[in-house]
């Protein structure tokens, strides 16, 4: 599911991003451009899309693609164990951004 989707369905949904400028392997790379995304529902957590932009990204949506299939919520992605330093870390940061938990992004909480 897209944003766009959503938003069409009116279905309320959390929209999380994690910048590849935040993510040590895209820099040593030289290749900072990036972003992942993910679609989640805020009461359930549940992952209902996932989005990746830049440089190898086509390699990494199959995880977001079983994340979705298995009814994952964020937490299972938060959870899984990344190698370091990887591209693919940062669906994980992605999803510790949901819950305010990301160690190299800092998201002030809304009031």
């Amino acid at each position: 599911m897209t944003e766009t989707q959503a938003k069409k369905e009116g279905r309320e949904v959390s929209v999380v991003r994690f910048p590849w400028a935040a993510n040590g392997r895209s820099l040593t790379l030289g290749r900072s451009e990036g972003v992942t995304k993910l679609i989640v529902d805020p009461k359930t957590e549940r992952v209902l899309g996932v989005g990746l932009c830049g440089p190898g990204a086509g390699d990494m949506i199959s995880e977001g693609v079983l994340a979705i299939e298995f009814g994952a919520i964020a937490k299972d992605l938060a959870l899984t164990i990344h190698p370091h330093p990887t591209l693919s870390e940062t669906i994980m940061e992605c999803a510790e951004v949901f819950y305010n938990k990301s160690v190299h992004l800092y998201r002030p909480a809304r009031k």
